[in-house]
């Protein structure tokens, strides 16, 4: 299946934290397709630290959760400890790996509704970090 992801980073070195997070999600799969990066400014808080986000599709031969389980590896590995606060509301983050999307094997868009992962993300049409990168991937895997 083709996944998409979105990283977003908006403390410390964002371009390595971004370098860091693409090279782990490419190490695993086959087909790493990355996007221009674009900055945003945080979504849903107030912080003075502008997010660095990019959009990377990647064909890997695992599950959605076991995908879900390995990414929250990766950002745990990477040293982003959360992007909540104690409230649940959001805060600054060294790394967030989204799935955007997933793509099965034929190219349908694969949709899943479950407490912990909805696919396509519930915000992927209206937050323009998300979509513009989603549509720059799906140009470059459908050629």
């Amino acid at each position: 299946m083709r996944y998409y992801f979105n990283i977003g980073t908006n403390l410390g070195c964002r371009h390595q934290n971004v370098g860091r997070a693409i090279a782990a999600l490419c190490a695993r799969g086959t087909r790493c397709r990355v996007s221009d990066e674009m900055e945003s400014e945080p979504w849903g808080f107030q912080s003075s630290n502008r997010f660095l986000n990019v959009g990377v599709a990647v064909d890997l031969d695992l599950s959605p959760q076991e995908v879900l389980d390995w990414v929250h590896g990766i950002e745990l590995r990477l040293g982003s400890a959360g992007h909540r606060d104690e409230n649940g509301g959001y805060i600054d983050r060294l790394v967030d790996i989204d799935i955007m999307a997933i793509d099965d094997n034929q190219g349908r868009v694969v949709t899943i509704d479950m407490p912990n992962l909805q696919v396509p993300h519930r915000h992927l049409y209206d937050r323009p970090f998300f979509i513009i990168p989603y549509r720059q991937l799906k140009e470059m895997t459908e050629k």
